[in-house]
């Protein structure tokens, strides 16, 4: 049995995690997705509490993380909605996590400021899992898609990976190109407005771990070599100027028609919602898993982080 070293560990950016890492996760997801196929459940976490702690709105995150917990025996408080907490008395966050840490064993939280989960993690005693700050990161989502890729195609060395949308605020995008960048042979497309492109930063960090990276507006020249399509919404709620919103979240919509010339063995992939940049009718494309698999995958591999955090054998 590998070492458990994400036992009592927060789960706070992508950065953390290397190859074995992965691997170790990916071994823990697959025995929960057995368990579940067969079983239904499990009591591996009795007596074990959650705080979902969720400052923006979420339905498959906060939904999947209980559906989690309560797969393997668990119990959890929901805080969805903090217009009903302390918060809109003015409460701290720093206040809000340490009352919570004193309930229960493990604190999830999602909060609309880069670097909310860091912060979280300085002032709560007990472990702490990013479920998306701001236009930081979302590393549990990156482990699902990972892992959802992973449990494709087998290998991920030598994929190409178009990321189509809003990759300057697409937490998703930022998370799962720091995963799938630690293997060898990957190439990139990203493919959005000059306005929504990749964060520079992010860009040089990729480069140099040798993947191979093309930055374009069109999908046209890339859409043929593709293995994995992932797209993202326009993010609404990261804009200013509203009016740039509306010209820009239809930029691209993926239809059949669009996809003629993409591979019959390639993936398309959403982390969701989607608000019109799929069309319903590529929903019944068999390349298309973001309802099915994705989804899916999501519970298991967070079941397999809450187990690996709370227990120290696994």
């Amino acid at each position: 049995m590998p070492t458990n070293n994400f036992y009592q560990q927060d789960i706070l950016t992508a950065d953390q995690f290397t190859k074995d890492d992965l691997q170790h996760i990916l071994a823990v997801a697959k025995k929960m997705e057995k368990v579940v196929n067969t079983k239904g459940s499990l009591d591996l976490l009795k007596g074990k509490l959650m705080t979902a702690l969720f400052y923006e709105p979420s339905s498959r995150t906060f939904g999947s993380f209980v559906a989690s917990m309560q797969r393997l025996g668990g119990g959890f408080i929901p805080l969805q909605g903090v217009q009903y907490s302390s918060v809109v008395k003015g409460e701290t966050l720093a206040d809000t996590v340490r009352t919570f840490s004193c309930y229960t064993d493990i604190v999830v939280i999602r909060h609309p400021d880069v670097g909310s989960a860091k912060i979280a993690a300085e002032f709560c005693d007990k472990p702490v899992i990013n479920a998306g700050d701001g236009v930081g990161e979302h590393p549990s989502q990156a482990l699902l898609d990972f892992f959802t890729i992973s449990h494709h195609f087998g290998s991920l060395d030598g994929l190409t990976i178009t990321m189509v949308g809003d990759l300057l605020n697409g937490r998703t995008i930022h998370s799962l190109s720091k995963l799938l960048s630690l293997h060898k042979g990957m190439t990139f497309n990203f493919v959005s407005p000059d306005i929504l492109r990749l964060p520079s930063n992010l860009l040089e960090k990729l480069r140099e771990r040798g993947v191979k990276v093309r930055e374009l507006e069109t999908l046209d020249e890339v859409l043929k070599d593709t293995d994995v399509l992932y797209v993202t919404r326009v993010q609404k709620e990261r804009f200013t100027d509203l009016d740039l919103y509306e010209k820009l979240k239809h930029h691209y919509i993926i239809t059949p028609t669009l996809l003629k010339p993409a591979k019959k063995t390639a993936i398309i992939m959403h982390p969701l919602p989607r608000v019109g940049e799929i069309s319903m009718d590529v929903d019944l494309d068999k390349r298309a898993v973001y309802i099915t698999e994705q989804m899916r995958n999501g519970m298991y591999v967070r079941m397999a982080l809450l187990a690996l955090i709370l227990l120290k054998e696994v």
